[in-house]
Order: structure tokens, then C-alpha cells, then sequence
């Protein structure tokens, strides 16, 4: 070869490696060109504050959340999936977090209640808590192919410390994927996509156990029941406000009055008998007779009653209207 075609590319590559800001970053430029560096993606720290909830206000409802067990098929607590495309940064096709997935699941479920208002209590504290989340994470991959796909399916229940009973348990799935685009993947990349899906399971569980808490237990949460708006999951059942010395007469009762947001529908599912677990998209919300409000859309509403058979259908909720669905329940 001409020494003079063999110094070209080297001069694009020193010229490339002398606008990077560090070796650190050269190294990473270099590696991802030819599918150097580790596998190990970095996730610590990444919770960006444009992604943080606002602040909200504290509750008395105080909480610990456990390790969530991790129950993947394949293992390794650590492994996030396989990369057939080349990831910038990674060599090899493992694709491998800096720490366990349960570990990295809790994490975010302490961080999404902390938004919420809870208080999350730890250490020598978490003995005072009035309730316990834990769970399992049933699927968490997410794999880079021609096009990414992730799929993350976690179960959470939330137990009252006090009494000891379960208070909710649900099943939350989310599945998508996307194309990364000509240029494909850095591991920057496969990690905030890992965290939007993960995200997407966390927010949805901690409404739904919201929901759920604040319309049985509304004094922990300084409310009256159904005032709490939570989008697309909240139980809207408000009593009728009482006016002023109409208290002391024993004949004035309030009726539940039901407050729809005029960007949302009305929800009431009914079953014979009563008192069958109500799940929608694979989310539990309570028991019948249950009445929620809901962002407008599809749902897939699945009943379930001990020795009677599980009855499933899907429901349109429309926008300022009332949807009622009435179940007969089969042994």
C-alpha cells in the first residue's frame, strides 16, 4: 500500500480523537467505531431532573419498599438483553447494567412514591411504615435488533403492616419498540430507553395503588374520598358538601356524587356476585362495584372472582360520558 494512502485515514482518525474533550472520550469514540469498550451500561445517577416529577405534598401514608425479586428466565441479574446491531461503546452482544435489575426496579418505585407524596422510610425507620410494597420482576428485556424492542412485565403488591393484609396486587406490562435511526445505537441511548419503558410500568403502578389507597384509606392522604385526581386511574366518588348547620340535624345525609373532569369518562363496573378483583390493561383497581374515572379510550376490563370463571371484555370510555358494564359471573 502507498504510505501516503495509509497515513489518510489516520490523520481523519487523530483528527476525529483531538475534538473529544478527553481521552475518556476519545477512547469511547474509537471503541464505538470498532465495537470497543465493555458491555456494561451505566444507569447510576440516571434520573435526569427535566424527567423528576414536581414535588408533591406529603402524606401521611408512610411506606418501605423492598427488593423486588428478579424472575427472568434466563438468570443473570445483571442482563438487560442482546444486541445483534452494534451498540456504540459495547463489544460483544451482552447487554449488562452496572447493577442488579431488581435493585435498579426498586430504585425507581422509591423514587416514583417519594414524587407522589409518600413518605418512603428506610433503615432503622422502615420498621414505623403503615405499608410495604414488594414485588417481582417478571420480564425486563430489552434487545437491539434491526429495530429495538423492550418488554417489561413487573408485579407489585402492597401490603397494610398493620392488619397484615393485601391491600393491592397487580401486573403491569409494557411492550414497544422503535427504529434507532441510521446512525443506531451509543449506550446513552439503550439506557434511556430502557428508563422511559421503565417509567412507563412504574407511573402506572403507583397510580393504580394511589387510586386504590386513597378512596379506602382517604384520611392518610388529608382527603375526602374521590377528591384526589390521579389521570386515567383515579376513583372519583365524592360525598356532596354539607352546608353550613345543616350538620347537627340527623335526617341530612349526603349521597356520593360522582365528579367527572370534562376531559374524562366515567367507568362503573358491576359483577354478580360482588366483590370480584377488577383489572384493566393487566392493572388491578379494586373490587366490585367499582367506579373510576378514565382518561377517554380502549380498555381491556378482566373480572376475577374465586371459583368463578374470569370474564374479560373490552370497553370504550368516552369523553364526559358514563360507561356501565354489568358481569354475571360462571362457576
Amino acid at each position: 500500500m502507498n504510505p501516503l494512502s495509509r497515513l489518510v485515514p489516520m490523520a481523519v482518525l487523530l483528527s476525529a480523537v483531538a475534538g473529544c474533550s478527553s481521552v475518556k472520550d476519545a477512547g469511547n469514540t474509537m471503541g464505538g467505531w470498532i465495537g470497543g469498550g465493555d458491555s456494561t451500561l451505566i444507569t447510576a445517577g440516571q434520573y435526569p431532573a427535566a424527567d423528576s416529577p414536581a414535588p408533591a405534598p406529603g402524606y401521611a401514608a408512610t411506606m418501605r419498599v423492598n427488593k423486588y425479586s428478579d424472575e427472568r428466565k434466563h438468570g443473570n441479574p445483571r442482563l438487560l438483553g442482546i444486541s445483534s446491531q452494534l451498540v456504540r461503546g459495547v463489544r460483544g452482544e451482552h447487554l449488562l447494567l452496572d447493577q442488579d435489575m431488581a435493585n435498579l426496579v426498586m430504585t425507581e418505585i422509591k423514587n416514583r412514591f417519594a414524587a407522589e407524596g409518600y413518605q418512603v422510610l428506610e433503615g432503622s425507620a422502615a420498621g414505623d411504615a403503615i405499608f410495604e410494597v414488594s414485588g417481582v420482576v417478571k420480564d425486563f428485556t430489552l434487545n437491539v435488533r434491526n429495530r429495538d424492542e423492550i418488554n417489561i412485565t413487573i408485579e407489585t403488591t402492597v401490603k397494610d403492616l398493620r392488619s397484615g393484609a393485601t391491600l393491592w396486587s397487580g401486573l403491569v406490562t409494557e411492550k414497544s419498540d422503535r427504529f434507532a435511526g441510521v446512525s443506531g445505537n451509543n449506550k446513552d441511548d439503550v439506557v434511556a430507553y430502557m428508563y422511559k419503558g421503565l417509567r412507563v410500568v412504574t407511573n402506572k403502578t403507583v397510580d393504580a395503588v394511589s387510586a386504590s389507597l386513597m378512596a379506602s384509606q382517604p384520611g392518610l392522604f388529608n382527603l375526602t374520598p374521590g377528591t384526589r385526581a390521579i389521570p386515567g386511574v383515579t376513583v372519583h366518588v365524592a360525598p356532596a358538601a354539607i352546608a353550613p348547620g345543616d350538620g347537627a340535624r340527623p335526617d341530612n345525609k349526603s349521597e356520593p356524587v360522582p365528579l367527572v373532569k370534562a376531559s374524562a369518562g366515567l367507568l362503573l363496573v358491576n359483577t354478580t356476585p360482588s366483590r370480584a378483583k377488577v383489572y384493566l390493561d393487566g392493572v388491578y383497581y379494586g373490587m366490585s362495584p367499582l367506579r373510576l374515572e378514565m382518561e377517554p379510550g380502549i380498555y381491556a376490563v378482566l373480572v376475577k372472582l374465586n371459583s368463578y370463571k374470569a370474564a374479560t371484555e373490552k370497553v370504550s370510555v368516552r369523553k364526559g360520558d358514563k360507561t356501565e358494564m354489568e358481569f354475571d359471573l360462571e362457576r
